[in-house]
């Protein structure tokens, strides 16, 4: 008992560190106490499923506790939910690894173990539960010169490498020969070198750069700020940026008031005319992108999530608006919301967990979403602006670049979590982003963490917690298209197949063995 609770221990530890500011080379070991634990039963002993199946639980549960409890500061129900449904998703492709390892050979096994697990993170990025944040490669943020391969895999591929690593590091100590060892060595360091590489000597030309100035603009998150002071505060924080900037980048919720973007029904926002005015007699030549709440109206319901009026319908969305010179340039409406917050999966199921959630920038009825993403201009140069969540899926994120996104922006708003790691991790995540797609970002948050990214995922200058200010920064300009941008997540889209194809051959596999056609 003691070994075992010890195994769950170490395993948690190893999980945990990339998401907790350390390095994330410790998940390349991570499941090895887990492996053992399963081979430490026997094929013999009764109920012996159930029991490896517990422990392998207790420790993504705790998993999930050590990394995602900072939630709680935003909404009460999100680390519950979040826990939940990773936890429910990582047990079922351990469970499918237990019922195959007991009743099949061992590579049979290992190959559902690995299709398993990169399915269930595939799933939970484009499923209707939807948090990627344990998602195996993303703990590599902290890491970026040793996943420089992720212009070809994306986060998938480091879930591929954590778990074939893993897989030759428990056999190596299991059998203790010369050629497993070797194999342990190869897999774990091979791509390291590899990255190593690509750093040093890979195609990072330059053509061209865009000068973006970004705004920590401090306002705290649970307290009532008037709104002439908020307006007061960006607009003298905005006029710090340079006469010749592209683009001027201020958070998710800037604007705080609601603004009508329906023509049928015009209204004024003087937040955001007050802004086109400083754009076009300050900045005539640049572009201006905030966070803004909107809504549109709808003689009838034409979306999903159109709440009712007075003899009207509309949708309140999560916004990134463009001001330059002419006016509004765009707005785009956030397309990934965050579950219990922005979003409440099967309301017909969950709606009455209302009131454990609270108001940042939406209700339980839910935003309206894009499906659509966009690009601004400011000069010569064509920005994608993400939104916060955004950040964290790498197939979404690309969609900006494929739109023609030479340069990226992200917008968000991590007050609400306090001085957490949440904040922290989700900035450095963005390092991952600009790795997979080459591509630089400005992140412009309400408080701590701005900064820009190169497009080899190095940090330049950056804003911290509590602090108020602007930062500027020549951002260079990749063109080149990354093999990852132009296919997206297809390890997970494989994954999915080669898991239902193994299923099928460890079916035919007990079918063969009950009638005696194989030994």
């Amino acid at each position: 008992m003691l070994r075992r609770l010890s195994a769950v221990i170490l395993s948690v530890v190893l999980l945990s560190s990339g998401w907790l500011g350390g390095t994330g080379l410790t998940l390349l070991a991570a499941f090895v106490p887990l492996l053992w634990l399963n081979d430490s039963y026997g094929a013999a002993v009764r109920r012996r499923g159930l029991r490896i199946v517990s422990w392998a639980l207790l420790t993504f549960v705790l998993w999930n506790a050590a990394t995602i409890w900072w939630i709680w500061g935003a909404t009460p129900v999100g680390p519950v939910a979040a826990t939940v449904a990773s936890s429910a998703l990582n047990i079922f492709a351990f469970s499918l690894y237990v019922l195959v390892s007991a009743r099949a050979p061992r590579r049979m096994a290992l190959t559902v173990l690995v299709s398993a697990w990169i399915a269930t993170e595939y799933w939970y990025t484009v499923g209707e539960f939807s948090w990627p944040w344990l998602i195996l490669g993303n703990g590599f943020s902290h890491d970026v010169r040793l996943v420089q391969w992720y212009e070809f895999t994306g986060v998938f591929g480091g879930s591929l490498w954590v778990l074939l690593s893993n897989i030759a590091i428990y056999e190596a100590l299991r059998c203790r020969t010369a050629r497993r060892v070797a194999a342990a060595a190869v897999c774990v360091a091979g791509p390291m070198l590899l990255s190593l590489g690509i750093y040093l000597f890979g195609d990072f030309d330059s053509q061209g750069s865009a000068t973006v100035t970004i705004v920590q603009p401090n306002v705290p998150v649970y307290e009532y700020s008037d709104p002439d002071e908020r307006l007061d505060n960006l607009l003298t924080l905005a006029c710090q940026a340079p006469a010749d900037v592209d683009f001027i980048i201020m958070p998710e919720t800037a604007i705080d008031d609601v603004w009508a973007v329906d023509e049928s029904r015009p209204e004024a926002n003087p937040a955001v005319d007050t802004l086109a005015w400083l754009m076009r007699t300050r900045y005539p030549h640049s572009t201006l992108i905030a966070g803004v709440k909107s809504m549109r109206f709808y003689p009838s319901r034409q979306t999903a999530t159109a709440r009712a009026g007075r003899g009207y319908y509309y949708d309140i969305y999560n916004s990134a608006i463009g001001l330059d010179s002419a006016g509004v340039q765009g707005i785009y409406h956030k397309g990934r919301l965050v579950i219990g917050v922005e979003k409440m999966p099967m309301p017909w199921l969950f709606e009455w967990l209302e009131f454990l959630v609270i108001d940042l920038g939406g209700t339980v009825g839910q935003l309206g979403v894009s499906s659509e993403r966009m690009t601004f201009r400011g000069g010569d140069v064509d920005a994608g602006a993400a939104i916060c969540y955004e950040g964290l899926y790498g197939d979404f994120y690309g969609g900006f670049v494929r739109r023609g996104a030479s340069v990226m922006l992200i917008i968000s708003n991590d007050g609400w979590w306090g001085d957490t790691p949440g904040y922290r991790h989700l900035f450095s995540i963005s390092r991952l982003r600009a790795v997979e797609h080459r591509r630089a970002i400005a992140r412009s948050a309400n408080t701590g963490k701005s900064g820009f990214i190169s497009p080899r995922g190095d940090v330049g200058a950056t804003l911290g917690w509590d602090e108020r200010g602007t930062l500027t920064a020549e951002l260079p300009l990749v063109g080149r298209t990354t093999f990852y941008t132009r296919y997206g997540d297809y390890i997970g889209r494989l994954s999915v197949y080669l898991l239902a194809l193994s299923l099928l051959c460890y079916t035919a596999y007990r079918v063969r063995r009950r009638s005696h056609l194989t030994e």
